[in-house]
């Protein structure tokens, strides 16, 4: 499935092709006609067309003199939510992986429950920030003081961890009022 999507999406990158579709979704036609309307030679319509139904999205069928195009909608009929979803179950291992690099940045910056140092690149910064922020209850109000209290369990800076999570929309703030929103 992934392998047919990408040729679709490879086919539909040109702009002749585009017009070429948009022209067939309205009606069927033939080279010439197809020519005319899109102002292309008929070399380069027959040659997209010939694209086009290499991977089933233009089907032709000889009527006397000409031979009809006519766009097979069936195959524009998928959702790309499920081209994106079936990315994620090819590659298990990849979880797998993200697994063991998030307890890799734990073990590398956390000595027991407590912070040794933040880390200055981003992404392990917010590994480390969703890890601090799991002390926290979801959708549940905290006040600033409470937030400081908490996050001091884990580090001396407080005020650096708040302001990041604030940043890295892990929480939001509203009147002093702060709430763990991921």
């Amino acid at each position: 499935m992934i392998d047919q999507s990408v040729r679709l999406f490879k086919v539909l990158s040109d702009k002749s092709r585009l017009k070429l579709i948009n022209s067939l979704s309205k009606e069927s036609s033939y080279v010439e006609l197809l020519s005319e309307k899109l102002g292309l030679n008929p070399s380069t319509i027959s040659f997209h067309l010939k694209k086009l139904e290499a991977i089933g999205l233009v089907s032709s069928k000889k009527e006397q003199y000409y031979v009809m195009y006519y766009l097979n909608k069936e195959v524009l009929d998928f959702q790309l939510l499920d081209l994106i979803s079936s990315l994620n179950d090819d590659n298990p291992d990849e979880e797998r992986r993200e697994k063991i690099y998030y307890q890799t940045i734990i073990s590398n910056f956390f000595e027991g429950t407590k912070l040794r140092s933040l880390p200055v690149q981003r992404k392990k910064r917010q590994v480390i920030l969703k890890e601090i922020a799991k002390s926290f209850q979801k959708d549940v109000d905290y006040t600033e003081k409470e937030v400081n209290q908490i996050i001091s369990e884990y580090h001396e800076d407080y005020c650096t961890i708040r302001r990041d999570f604030i940043s890295e929309k892990i929480f939001e703030r509203n009147n002093g009022i702060y709430r763990r929103i991921l």
